[in-house]
């Protein structure tokens, strides 16, 4: 009887599939950002018709998933993330097909101009190459991924969470079927066939240089990873601390809508409102309002010394507060003396994520949008809208705060870069 392979045999072999597979999606980023966009737009359709017909097929792998799930305790609120039914696999392959009406990014010529000495150069859309996506719990993303990453022309290696493992799976023989039928090679969307986490750390060093980037798609932890061992480009967002500042000039009954939204529609979100800002100038007649409107709702409010005023049941904000994603039913709320209070407030505690301004003052409007340096900047609106699909992307493949490249939702387009195309009629330089 052989010998159980020890644990540096185990890694070696990960890391050879791992190299393998990264050989074979650059080859194959090679003929997709030479794809036309009707391939590209076949091999989507084929991905979304494979994934309702074998919709039965995917549900019953979930139902594994979720059952070991339950075995191992996870909350209700994970397995609520992870659970698919016959509806939830129908909004995934119909989300496939927002995705194929898309507009195709590639061959996109951004800007062009000619020199004196009589060149053209343009300015010309073009994939980055391989993506890397690691993520947790949601299968859908393993659908949302390969389809931004191939109606952009860039092949993708995604590596779910094993607690979505054999969900994911069936999802990806859905998506390889849909590549086969359109003639495009199966390495262009590669599911990471492992659980073993030796596998993320190989991505995380670039697959001896075949990923090009990497996007992280879960919680802290695993984004914090990512940025910190990371040896390729990372496009991410650690926390999404958001805020709602309303302003003296804020109608109450917008003001209540918009923040009741922002937080409570769904806490778990990047782009739940986890800081209410309220200026001075209306706290006599909107605080009170707003604050009882939270707490009749379920939420936590813990709050600053006039805060706690209004209503016994807010318990006292921390230093901690201010800068906490809390992704549950907590808020914290501070009374600012003014728009320039509310701005500092954000730039020293926030993430850069999203953050509101509620005001019928079009000038204070414009400075708060003007001077909040944040991925996404609302008017009037809840943060709830930090969602590439509310953008019109047809879907994200998550949230960037970082200043190089791409920055708030991660659709199509930015997974693109570009490069010049200069024409001349025999030029030399002088």
């Amino acid at each position: 009887m052989s010998a159980a392979p020890s644990a540096t045999s185990e890694e070696a072999s990960t890391e050879q599939v791992m190299l393998e597979i990264g050989r074979r999606a650059k080859a194959a980023a090679r003929r997709l950002a030479l794809a036309t966009p009707a391939q590209k737009n076949a091999a989507l359709t084929a991905m979304a018709q494979a994934i309702r017909a074998r919709s039965a097929l995917i549900c019953e792998a979930n139902a594994e998933d979720v059952a070991a799930a339950r075995q191992d305790g996870l909350s209700p609120s994970f397995i609520d993330r992870l659970a698919l039914d016959p509806g939830r696999v129908e909004a995934i392959a119909a989300g496939i097909e927002l995705v194929r009406d898309l507009a195709d990014p590639v061959g996109t010529v951004m800007e062009a101009w000619d020199r004196p000495n009589g060149l053209r150069i343009e300015r010309v859309r073009v994939p980055l190459g391989v993506i890397g996506v690691i993520y947790e719990s949601r299968p859908n993303v393993t659908a949302d991924a390969a389809a931004l990453c191939l109606k952009s022309g860039n092949a993708a290696i995604l590596r779910g969470g094993s607690d979505s493992f054999r969900s994911s799976r069936a999802l990806h023989q859905a998506i390889a079927l849909g590549l086969d039928q359109a003639g495009l090679p199966a390495a262009a969307i590669s599911l990471v066939p492992t659980r073993d986490r030796a596998a993320v750390g190989q991505m995380l060093q670039g697959l001896g240089g075949t990923i090009d980037v990497i996007i992280p798609r879960g919680g802290k932890s695993l984004v914090a990873r990512v940025q910190v061992e990371a040896r390729v480009p990372v496009f991410a967002h650690l926390d999404g601390n958001c805020h709602v500042y309303v302003h003296g000039a804020a109608p109450l009954a917008m003001a209540k809508a918009i923040v009741l939204n922002a937080k409570m529609r769904r806490t778990s979100v990047c782009g739940a409102a986890e800081t209410l800002l309220v200026d001075e100038a209306c706290a006599g007649t909107h605080l009170r309002p707003l604050v009882a409107a939270l707490l009749d709702t379920g939420c936590e409010v813990r709050g600053d010394s006039l805060t706690r005023i209004v209503d016994p049941r807010v318990t006292p904000a921390s230093e901690e507060d201010w800068s906490t994603e809390f992704s549950a039913p907590i808020i914290a709320v501070k009374v600012v003396s003014g728009l320039g209070e509310a701005i500092a407030h954000v730039e020293r505690y926030g993430s850069h994520h999203t953050d509101a301004i509620v005001t019928t003052d079009q000038a204070a409007a414009d400075r708060f949008l003007a001077e909040v340096d944040s991925a996404i900047v609302l008017h009037n609106a809840s943060t709830q809208f930090a969602d590439g699909g509310e953008f019109g992307f047809g879907a994200e493949i998550g949230i960037a705060t970082g200043r190089m490249h791409a920055r708030g939702p991660v659709g199509v387009e930015q997974l693109t870069t570009f490069k010049y195309r200069v024409r001349g009629s025999g030029q030399t330089r002088p």
